[in-house]
This record gives structure tokens, C-alpha cells and sequence, in this order.
């Protein structure tokens, strides 16, 4: 992935460029303390043993070119742009001579346990910008301190005197040299005692600006290379058929006709490995045909006899799921947790002039990346290579280095461009099952699964049950709340303790929290052998459909706008401190309700024959509001307008930080129109996007309006942001366009149904 200047020398390949900046003279070279630390592509020998520990870094060559990595992995979130640009920045670059070079795993040998070269790597989780902030604004401010003190020293003037401007340093008196002109003597300058100071905002020239993403000319015509695409000249294909059923065993297997079909080397049998955490070994018991090519390898597996025994897990069927659930929520049991209890609820019940019960349905989903689970691996004496589509390379790493006992730098892990993560993969099943295959068939290993197997064998976001009441006043308050919940946890077999397996399904500051004075919040969690992660965030976010939804109930109850309704339980501005560090800012959570109001001509919304719905949501200190506007012909629902409002403080890039809602907006209104994975004994029902279709072009929106909300705080993330509040947006703008009160449903299919 390549921003790519002018100089003749860039319109090499990528990897031939990387290969003609290591042999020029004179290069600086700014960014990690170790040597030994580097990853592919670029070698050892350009890493300099004196630099601070900073987590990236910069490369200036003689020419003036300046080469910056990108840490974290792009699945769409625009991050091999907005990191270096804040590098970029802070070291005054010219953008034109930038190019981007995607990181690997940065990893090191420290007394035998692993030292992160680049500190954090994780990409689509929504931390990327907040966690590279700091320490990305100081490589690029120590390579700018750096070239201040060679330009000063060869003018012989103080270099606080001096300033730099795209790529150029600029003595009073108007003399200049290039960055490329000092690289050399500046990649000789002692280090400092202390970091330099780092710019004020006022000094940003990149930082805030709109700009492309540096593939996206790539991307678009169809030059990017993802890890499916990469291979070894002597690697084996190898497919794999799993076991229906994560807990199944095989029962009977016949190879003969698999072993005859020409091309075809090996079949070999996985099992997941007992008491590895799940996410970190095979994900159900398989069978692998290994060949020499895929089309032999796909035709190997055709000609498998394998009878499969279904464990627990095979009565297992959606509805039994939610009967569970349902028998939790109105049974009496002390099998609960109870996640917040503010005030007493009970005691406000007694008072209640009215009150209002309402439960709400969420199915189960699948990830759906376009990119299916790949992983190429070679294994030798001393070394491993992968090539991974992983969302988080130091827990790829983790896994190869438990099945390989390789030292932590013997195990070199590159991360392309990746086709789309979602959460999926920040769980390593794959790899697992890749180096267990390689170490079988003693060749390197190019892992392929087929879209079948994406969605048979996920880990799924679990569906759940709401069970939500509000108590209100005589003044027409809003006094208590209470929202039950079952689901079954996503972090069940994770090594996370009973008493917390709660913390993905529900947070204690979820809205309304600390809105009302009387607030309760439990979780009763459901049984069940489906394999489950994260989804676009923690399960957790998808609860803004219920409280949202339920909100436009309780103002509908009361014979009120429900955007006053909100503002109301918002109340004035204030910080109300949040359990998990932080602050909730009402302010900020109102600002972007209004802005979407007044975007949207919310003072219509009694008047239009159309229906408008709203809701907000807040999400790690970032703040985000969807307004939609909706018409319904019969059950025919046509989405008019979308206009989403996010406050995510300092914004890098807004033009990617749009694009990342549109697209969020977009998946979830895609997700809310016809997404579901249903299980029939015990075994997933959708096996493509025939099944699991995600929403045409005429279902959607014309259009996103976005605003962004400057800011001057630290910035937040927004991989995922948009995605609690347009489902419920959405609905509510169903509700009020069909002019009756309905139970809502998660899916709007069925919500058109009942109407």
C-alpha cells in the first residue's frame, strides 16, 4: 500500500522500492530501539539501535522521499492513511513525497518472551487513532528535531530559529535545505535527553484535512493484493471439510477416493485442542485436503466419506434459544447478575402514575467478510512466515509460537491489505488450523476456505431478549428504568471469569445510566455450544435498539415528541463520571441529537406524511446520533433520508472519518432490513448471501448526510460508531409512519409483517 510521490524511483514495486531505500546512503531513519525488532518488509539492517521505543517510524532518503509505516491493519477503516498522516504532520512532510508501507508484526526477543516493537496492533476494534495519538505525534517530532539540528548546525544558527514547511527546513534569512539534503548528517545527530515538544493544533497542516486513502487507487482497480491472493511457488493447497457441529467427533472416514483424485497429497484430521481458549485453536474437528492445486484440493474434498457425530450441541435450534431466554427473563431465578442498581427501583414502582413494559428481540449474526478466512504458512527448522488477514497480529503470533515453540523473533507474520474484519478476526482459528497443517505435510500450506464455511463455522454475534420498564411520575418524569437482559455471552471460553462474562453483553453506563434516578440493569445468560465474538463492537452496542426504541414508546405513552423526550432525560450539561474511567458529557450527547433534528427538519415531524425517527448512543467517549426520515406504501418502506452526527473530538482525516460512517450507517440499516443466522439441530441454516442477503442498492439510502462536529480533544474511535443508533433510528421512523404502536422486532421485515 503506497501513497506514491514523483521521484522515478517510486514507480518500482513496492518490495523493489523497500530493497533501493535500504542501499541508499545517507538515509535517517527514525523509530524503535531494538535492532533486532524489525519486520518484513524492511530489514534489520535499517533499524538503528539508538532511537526511542515509539512504536513506528520514518525513513527519509537522500532524494527527499519519505517512507512511513503504518501499524495497525486496514479492514476498511482508512487506517494506513490517518496513522502516518499524523506522523506525517508532526514531522512537517510534504504528503506528495509520503509513501505508506503496511507494518508487519513488530516482535522481538526479550529473555525469551515477546517485546511489540510497535506497541499496540490492532486494527477495526476502534482504537487505533486514540492509542497512536501520542506516541506517533513524537516520531514524527523526533525525526523533525532531528533535521532542525542538522540544518542548524551546517548554517550555524540556533535551530530554534529555524522552521520547517513540507518537507524543507527554512533559515531566517531565507535559505533552505530539503529534508533529503540532511537525511545523512541528521541520522548522525545525538539524540535528546527528552522528547521535543510537540506541535500546537495551531501548526496542523495535515491533521483535519480531507484526503484520499492511499490505496484506494489500488483498491479500486483491482491491483491490491489481500493475503488470499499471495502464495509460495511450493506450497499445498488445502481445504478443509469441519464438523457440522463444534462439538461433533468423526465418527467414520474414507479417503481412497479423495487420495485418488490427481493433484491430491494428504488428508489429514484436525481436532480443536482441549483447554486452548476459544478463537485460539480449531474451531470444530475437520478434515484437510492438502494439494497441489485448488481445484484439485475443492475435488479431493467432494470424494471424502466422513459420517459425523453430532455432541450436545445437536439439538441446539433457534427457538429453543429463545425460549430459554424467555423462561429466564419471567421465571424467578437467582441466576442473574446484576450489573447496576441505582436508587430503588421497587420504591419508585409503588409511586408510579403510569408504566410501561415493552421486550424486544435481537437475532443471532454473522460476520460476512467479503475476504473468506485464509492463512499461507511456512515452517522451517528455525523460522515460521505467514502471511495473515488478522485484525490483531500479536494473537496470530501467540498462536503460531504455542504450536511451533519458536523464539519471538523466529516467528515473522505480514498483514496485507485485509478484506474485512468486524471482529471477526481478532480470533485465530484459522491460522491455527494452517500451521497445524503445515507441520503435517512438512511443505508451506496456503489455507482456503470456502464462503460456506464463513458462515457455517463464525463466530456469531448471539442473539438476545430484552425485557425493558420505565416508571413515570405525575409530573411526567421519568423515575425508574429497568432493562432485563439474556444472551449468551460472547466471552464464554475465553479465560474470562464467570462473574464477568456480563461485561460483553451489557455495560453498567449504558444509556439511560446515571440519566435516572432509579436505574437497574441485569443479565441472565443463556446456554449454548455456538461459537461467539464481537461483531462490529462488543455485543453490548446492539442494545442501543432496545433503550432507543423503547424511549420513542415511552413518548409515545406520553402523547410527546420523543426528541423532547430525550433532551428531557438527557437534562442539562454535565459530566457524570462513567464506571469504566471517563466521563459522559450531555452536552456533547444532546449537541449531536440536535444537529441531526435540525438537519433532518425535525419540526416537521408531526406534520410530514413521512416518518421521522431518531436516536443517540455514546461509545468510549465519542458521541453519535442518527436521524431518518422513512415512507411506507403498504408493507413497502422506502428509507427517504439518512443523517448521522458523530462528535469524535480532534478528527484526522474527515474525509475517511465520513466515509467510516456512511459505511457503518449503511451495515447496520443492512443488518436491520434482512439479516438473521438461524440453527436448526444445532447446525447454522445460512450458507451464503443467497441466505443471508445483505441489502440491495434500491433497499438503502441515496445518501449519508454526515456531520462531523469539530473538536480540539483527543480523538476517539470510529470504526464501529454509527452502529448502534441507525436500527433504531430506522425503526422509530417505521413506527411513526404506520400511525400504530407495535411490538418492536430487530428485524424489519418482521416489523413490516405485523404492521
Amino acid at each position: 500500500m503506497s501513497h506514491r510521490p514523483a521521484s522515478d524511483k517510486l514507480h518500482l514495486s513496492r518490495r523493489r522500492f523497500l530493497q533501493v531505500l535500504a542501499g541508499t546512503a545517507g538515509a535517517l531513519m527514525v523509530g524503535i530501539r531494538v535492532a533486532d525488532a524489525a519486520d518484513v518488509p524492511l530489514p534489520p539492517a535499517l533499524l538503528g539501535d539508538k532511537f526511542q521505543d515509539l512504536g513506528a517510524y520514518v525513513r527519509i532518503d537522500a532524494d527527499g522521499n519519505v517512507l512511513i509505516g503504518a501499524r495497525d491493519p486496514d479492514t476498511g477503516t482508512g487506517v494506513a492513511t490517518s496513522l502516518p498522516r499524523i506522523i506525517a504532520d508532526e514531522l512537517d512532510a510534504d504528503w506528495k513525497r509520503v509513501s505508506v508501507v503496511s507494518l508487519g508484526l513488530g516482535v522481538s526477543d526479550n529473555n525469551g518472551q515477546p517485546r511489540w516493537t510497535y506497541g499496540r496492533q490492532v486494527g477495526g476494534s476502534g482504537g487505533s487513532i486514540p492509542a497512536a495519538w501520542n506516541d506517533l505525534r513524537q516520531v514524527g517530532a523526533l525525526a523533525r528535531w532531528l533535521l532542525l539540528q542538522a540544518a542548524a548546525r551546517r548554517l550555524g544558527v540556533p535551530a530554534n530559529r529555524l522552521r520547517c514547511d513540507a518537507g524543507t527546513v527554512i533559515a531566517p534569512d531565507g535559505r533552505r535545505f530539503t529534508y533529503g539534503s540532511l537525511a545523512e548528517d541528521a541520522s548522525k545527530m545525538a539524540l535528546p535527553t527528552s522528547m521535543p515538544p510537540l506541535k500546537s493544533a495551531a501548526g496542523y497542516h495535515l491533521i483535519g484535512q480531507p484526503i484520499g486513502d492511499v490505496d484506494a487507487r489500488e483498491i479500486v482497480t483491482g491491483q491490491t493484493r489481500y493475503a488470499i491472493d499471495q502464495h509460495y511457488a511450493d506450497a499445498l493447497v488445502a481445504v478443509l471439510a469441519h464438523c457440522p457441529w463444534p462439538d461433533g467427533t468423526l465418527a467414520r472416514i474414507d479417503t481412497a477416493d479423495a487420495l485418488a483424485v490427481k493433484g491430491v497429497l494428504k488428508v489429514v484430521q484436525l481436532k480443536p485442542e482441549a483447554g486452548q481458549p476459544l478463537g485460539t485453536t480449531v474451531i470444530a474437528p475437520a478434515v484437510a485436503v492438502l494439494a497441489e492445486t485448488t481445484w484439485a484440493a475443492l475435488q479431493g474434498r467432494e470424494k471424502l466419506k466422513l459420517e459425523w457425530k453430532p455432541g450436545t450441541s445437536g439439538s441446539e435450534n433457534s427457538n429453543a434459544l429463545e425460549q430459554q431466554a424467555n423462561a429466564l427473563l419471567n421465571g424467578k431465578t437467582d441466576s442473574t447478575t446484576r450489573v447496576r442498581d441505582d436508587g430503588d427501583v421497587d420504591i419508585a414502582g409503588k409511586k408510579a402514575a403510569r408504566r410501561l413494559d415493552a421486550t424486544y428481540f435481537q437475532p443471532w449474526l454473522a460476520h460476512a467478510t467479503a475476504e473468506p478466512m485464509n492463512c499461507l504458512v511456512r515452517l522451517d527448522k528455525d523460522s515460521a512466515s505467514l502471511v495473515v488477514p488478522t485484525q490483531a497480529p500479536q494473537k496470530a503470533w501467540a498462536v503460531v509460537q504455542r504450536l511451533t515453540g519458536l523464539a519471538p523473533a523466529q516467528i515473522d507474520i505480514r498483514v496485507p491489505r485485509v478484506g474485512g474484519g468486524y471482529g471477526r478476526r481478532l480470533d485465530h482459528d484459522y491460522v491455527a488450523e494452517a500451521v497445524m497443517l503445515a507441520k503435517a505435510a512438512d511443505k508451506p500450506v496456503r489455507l482456503l476456505w470456502t464462503r460456506e464455511q464463513d458462515f457455517s463455522h463464525d463466530y456469531y454475534r448471539a442473539g438476545s431478549v430484552h425485557q425493558l420498564s420505565a416508571i413515570i411520575d405525575r409530573k411526567r418524569q421519568l423515575t425508574a428504568w429497568t432493562q432485563r437482559m439474556a444472551s449468551a455471552s460472547a466471552l464464554t471460553r475465553r479465560n474470562v471469569s464467570a462473574d464477568r462474562l456480563w461485561t460483553s453483553e451489557l455495560q453498567a453506563d449504558q444509556l439511560p445510566a446515571g440519566l435516572v434516578p432509579n436505574y437497574r440493569s441485569d443479565w441472565y445468560g443463556l446456554e449454548s455450544a455456538m461459537p461467539r465474538g464481537p461483531a462490529r463492537g462488543m455485543p453490548h452496542l446492539s442494545n442501543a435498539f432496545a433503550v432507543e426504541s423503547f424511549i420513542d414508546e415511552i413518548a409515545h405513552l406520553m402523547r410527546e415528541d420523543p426528541l423532547k423526550t430525550r433532551l428531557r432525560i438527557i437534562g442539562e450539561a454535565r459530566q457524570l463520571p462513567l464506571s469504566a474511567g471517563g466521563t459522559l458529557d450531555t452536552a456533547r450527547l444532546a449537541n449531536v441529537l440536535q444537529l441531526v433534528a435540525d438537519r433532518i427538519e425535525w419540526k416537521n415531524w408531526l406534520r410530514t406524511v413521512n416518518g421521522l425517527g431518531i436516536a443517540c448512543w455514546h461509545v468510549d467517549g465519542a458521541y453519535v446520533a442518527h436521524a431518518i426520515e422513512a415512507s411506507m406504501q403498504g408493507e413497502k418502506l422506502t428509507i427517504q433520508r439518512v443523517v448521522c452526527a458523530v462528535d469524535v473530538g480532534r478528527v484526522i482525516n474527515p474525509l475517511g472519518l465520513e466515509g467510516q460512517i456512511a459505511g457503518a450507517t449503511l451495515d447496520a440499516l443492512s443488518t436491520a432490513l434482512n439479516l438473521a443466522i438461524t440453527v436448526k439441530d444445532g447446525q447454522v441454516q445460512q450458507h451464503s448471501y443467497k441466505d443471508y442477503p445483505l441489502a440491495s442498492m434500491a433497499q438503502l439510502p441515496n445518501d449519508v448526510e454526515v456531520i462531523v462536529v469539530p473538536g480540539d480533544r483527543a480523538p476517539t474511535g470510529a470504526s464501529f460508531l454509527a452502529m448502534p443508533t441507525a436500527a433504531p433510528a430506522l425503526a422509530n421512523a417505521v413506527f411513526r409512519a404506520s400511525a400504530v404502536r407495535v411490538r418492536r422486532l430487530p428485524l424489519m421485515k418482521e416489523l413490516l409483517r405485523l404492521l
